[in-house]
């Protein structure tokens, strides 16, 4: 294990890997990598970025996720109220602020309807692991029957945050899938990871079915790269995205 940490550990990079970045485009550059890789349900889903000065970053109500730019990005106060930029935020931002409120640990939520993690959801089932990219997080993946009201109501805002507990993400039944980290960097790796595990667990049963990986194989995986980071892979997804389109940085 710990030749497989050394591997994995970062090397000195002769120029860096990304150009220097606001929290703003960082998240406008999440919004549009996670669009990608199925996080792209309509104008549906928020991301929020809490930073030092206890201020929130969000992206905003009215717009997709692929057409987001970094002057796009809202600045809200503690209780969701926005106190910078020039769109609406989500009705359903208590669901960020209580859970921001509960976990010190956590910088980052990303609340969506993605593609297969959303299938899962709706069928009330925990995707299996079956592959090395579908482990690469450790932990309980919780199935939260939550939807008894519609989560912009501050009750069901609250009682999501309660019901996530200390757990890194979830599917939400009837609705979608969450995701919670402590920076961009392992909210891109964890969002991608439970995606990907959700395709790949509906296109294995699509055949058949098939033998999900050891549990204990899953977990030393998980504990390993999400706990050190994956890296590289962020900065990679982020470069794809300002070669596509570098108006994303737009302030």
């Amino acid at each position: 294990m710990n030749e497989l940490l050394k591997q994995l550990a970062p090397v000195p990079q002769k120029r860096p890997l990304l150009p220097s970045l606001s929290p703003q485009a960082e998240l406008a550059l999440l919004c549009r990598v996670l669009y990608r890789e199925g996080y792209s349900d309509h104008i549906a889903g928020h991301i929020s970025y809490l930073q030092d000065d206890g201020s929130i970053l969000v992206n905003p109500w009215e717009l997709a996720w692929d057409e987001l730019t970094a002057g796009d990005i809202l600045r809200l106060d503690e209780s969701g109220k926005v106190i910078e930029g020039g769109w609406n935020v989500t009705p359903a931002i208590n669901l960020h602020t209580e859970i921001h409120a509960r976990r010190s640990d956590v910088k980052v939520i990303i609340h969506n309807h993605s593609r297969y993690g959303t299938v899962w959801a709706n069928a009330g089932r925990v995707p299996p692991i079956y592959d090395q990219t579908s482990a690469q997080v450790s932990g309980e993946l919780k199935l939260m029957d939550e939807y008894n009201v519609t989560v912009n109501e501050s009750s069901e805002g609250a009682r999501c945050a309660e019901l996530l507990g200390k757990a890194k993400w979830a599917l939400l039944v009837n609705h979608g899938v969450l995701v919670v980290a402590k920076d961009i960097a392992q909210a891109h790796l964890r969002a991608v990871t439970l995606e990907w595990r959700a395709r790949t667990a509906w296109e294995v049963e699509a055949l058949g079915g098939g033998k999900p990986m050891p549990s204990d194989v899953a977990q030393g995986l998980g504990d390993m790269i999400d706990g050190n980071g994956f890296p590289f892979l962020w900065e990679a997804m982020a470069r794809r995205e300002i070669r596509l389109d570098a108006s994303v940085l737009d302030d």
